[in-house]
């Protein structure tokens, strides 16, 4: 199967203070379209960095970002915004949730970017909310909602542009483990019926456990699941 992303010899350096922090060091990874895909790792170890470059909130100081074909590391700053809008769905440990916006608002949000009538995105949003089982509250603000249902809002807002690529850092790091379980296996039912490819980044395994492949990053480089458990 094609790799929807690739990342060739990626470095990442960090400056701080006087000193050059070096979080990625020469790494290779594709990641075919259709894979649910959970990194792993220490804290600082680089995981989030690799998430932040595959969605392109950061770029690689040495190295090639490719998605669907396209070099993302060489754009502008306004053009990655709009192949952010339009490619990748976010989904973070804290929902990011406006608070004084209805769950149907919070997700219409990235829909306002858009040429799209205000009924095509009532449409849309109520698509959404209906494919993250939050339907009857589409009225509710956050604070009138569970934890698990708010991540169930941040989703549907990824989704509402109907990316190929779900980006998650942590998302289920907030939440009890039934109503993790359930996040979780609604991210299996995007990638599995939706087609989403989806990268994960969480500490637990029964959350990596979920996806159909794990890589472990250590010191910036990646190491088989497999090949780690060895190495413990």
């Amino acid at each position: 199967m094609a790799a929807l992303v690739s990342l060739r010899n990626i470095v990442k350096r960090y400056t701080r203070g006087k000193q050059q922090v070096e979080v990625l060091r020469g790494l290779n990874l594709d990641i075919p379209e259709g894979e649910f895909l959970a990194l792993m790792g220490p804290s600082g170890s680089g995981k989030t960095t690799m998430l932040n470059l595959v969605g392109g909130i950061d770029r690689p100081t040495e190295g090639e970002v490719i998605v669907s074909g396209q070099r993302i590391d060489t754009l502008s700053g306004s053009q990655l915004a709009r192949w952010r809008a339009h490619n990748v769905g976010f989904i973070f440990q804290f929902y990011n949730l406006m608070p004084m916006l209805t769950a149907e608002k919070n997700v219409e949000l990235p829909l306002l970017l858009t040429n799209l009538s205000g009924a095509q995105r009532r449409r849309n949003v109520a698509a959404a909310l209906a494919l993250v089982g939050l339907a009857e509250r589409a009225k509710h603000k956050p604070t009138e909602l569970s934890g698990g249902q708010q991540q169930r809002v941040a989703i549907a807002r990824a989704l509402i542009a109907d990316p190929k690529l779900l980006v998650c850092d942590e998302p289920t790091g907030d939440l009890d483990r039934n109503t993790a379980e359930e996040i979780l296996q609604l991210l299996q039912i995007l990638n599995r019926e939706q087609g989403k490819t989806i990268i994960m980044v969480t500490h637990d395994p029964k959350a990596a456990a979920f996806a159909t492949r794990t890589l472990h990053v250590d010191k910036g480089q990646l190491v088989e699941a497999e090949a780690a458990r060895g190495a413990a």
